[in-house]
C-alpha cells in the first residue's frame, strides 16, 4: 500500500506517539508474559491475581481476559471458564479464539451440540482456523460414536454398528471399554489485542 509523502513536522509529532505506543505494548507483553509463566509454573492462583489486577485497570483487554478464561479452565473451574469466554464473544464477536475455547468447554461437558456451534462460529470469523477445524472434527467423531452408540442399544442385532464403533476407537487409540475420543484441544495462547 502506498502512502502520501508527509511532511517532516508531521513526522517528528508521530514518532513520539509511536515510541510511546511501543514502550506501553512491552509493558503489556511483560504483563502478559508474567502471567503466561505464573500458569507454566503452575502457580495458577498467582496468574489469576495478576489477571485480575491488571483486568481491573484495563477491563477491555481481550488477551488478559482471555488468559483470565484460560487459567480458569486449568483450574477446573468450568462454570467460571465459560463465563469468561462466553463474555468475550460478546464483547468481541470478531475473535475467533474465545469460541474455540468455549466449545472445548462445552465438549468437556459432554455438549456437544454446544460445542459445534461454537466452533462453526469460530470458523465462520477465520475459515483459516485450523484447530477450529480440527476440533469440529473431533466434534463431529463423538456426536457420531453417540448416534452408532443409540443405534446399537435400539437394534441390536445391527451387524453394521459395531464396526463403525470399534474404527471411531481405533482413530483415538481408545480402549474398548466404550470411551469416546478426547474434547477438542483449549487454545493456551492470547489472542490478538484489540
Amino acid at each position: 500500500m502506498k502512502h502520501a509523502a508527509r511532511p517532516l513536522s508531521f513526522l517528528l509529532r508521530v514518532v513520539p506517539a509511536v515510541l510511546l505506543a511501543l514502550t506501553m505494548a512491552a509493558a503489556h507483553a511483560d504483563d502478559y508474559s508474567d502471567v503466561n509463566g505464573l500458569l507454566r509454573q503452575g502457580k495458577s492462583d498467582e496468574a489469576l491475581t495478576k489477571a485480575d489486577a491488571y483486568i481491573a485497570g484495563k477491563p477491555r483487554d481481550p488477551q488478559m481476559r482471555f488468559l483470565r478464561g484460560v487459567i480458569l479452565t486449568e483450574q477446573k473451574k468450568q462454570a467460571d471458564a465459560i463465563a469468561a469466554f462466553t463474555q468475550l464473544t460478546q464483547d468481541f464477536p470478531e475473535l475467533p479464539e474465545p469460541y474455540n475455547n468455549l466449545a472445548a468447554l462445552y465438549a468437556a461437558q459432554s455438549e456437544f451440540d454446544k460445542a459445534r456451534a461454537a466452533l462453526e462460529m469460530a470458523i465462520k470469523l477465520n475459515p483459516s482456523y485450523a484447530t477450529a477445524h480440527e476440533n469440529l472434527g473431533d466434534v463431529y467423531v463423538r456426536l457420531a460414536a453417540q448416534s452408532y452408540s443409540r443405534a446399537q442399544q435400539l437394534e441390536p442385532g445391527n451387524t453394521t454398528v459395531p464396526p463403525k464403533l470399534v474404527l471411531i476407537r481405533q482413530m483415538f487409540d481408545a480402549p474398548a471399554s466404550g470411551t469416546l475420543p478426547p474434547a477438542p484441544a483449549v487454545i493456551r495462547k492470547p489472542v490478538r489485542g484489540k
